[in-house]
């Protein structure tokens, strides 16, 4: 499923989560996928499944496409803007999807469960993103990079 960004006229709201994983080793680079997509890199996440909590979805979604199985650490920001995060799929749907943020940091590493999902993994520089990328997801990973103690509201 193709999807596009910077859409608009959503027509359903979801709750979204992705995580800025982080090995204990090196806290300087992060963990991003190859969607298959879209061909971008981007972080791990997805959508909060009915009956999971936001820390469980995101631990599923980073083992699904990653393998890694991580601890989830603070938020680093709730993203709604409508402008940024209205996501056109190729069926048509439009979601403009509410995305907690959380840093994480990585574990034991397994073997993804969606490799469909994802062309290639690995542990980049923040400051260096490989191209393309997801542009949703630049404010989250310089949120992440920012730290502090609050969570950012965007």
């Amino acid at each position: 499923m193709t999807a596009a960004y910077f859409a608009s006229d959503p027509s359903e709201v979801r709750v979204s989560v992705s995580a800025v994983v982080r090995r204990p080793e090196n806290v300087h680079e992060i963990l991003l996928m190859r969607r298959s997509d879209n061909a971008l890199w981007g972080l791990p996440g997805g959508y909060v499944e009915p009956g999971e909590s936001v820390i469980d979805a995101t631990q599923r979604e980073v083992r699904e496409e990653t393998g890694y199985e991580i601890d989830v650490g603070r938020l680093v920001g709730v993203y709604s803007d409508p402008r940024t995060q209205v996501i056109a799929y190729a069926d048509r749907s439009r979601i403009h999807a509410i995305n907690l943020c959380f840093e994480g940091i990585a574990g034991a590493r397994g073997e993804p469960t969606t490799p469909e999902e994802v062309l290639e993994i690995g542990f980049f520089a923040a400051h260096a993103l490989p191209r393309p990328f997801v542009p949703i997801h630049e404010i989250r990973v310089a949120d992440a990079v920012l730290g502090g103690t609050e969570a950012c509201v965007r």
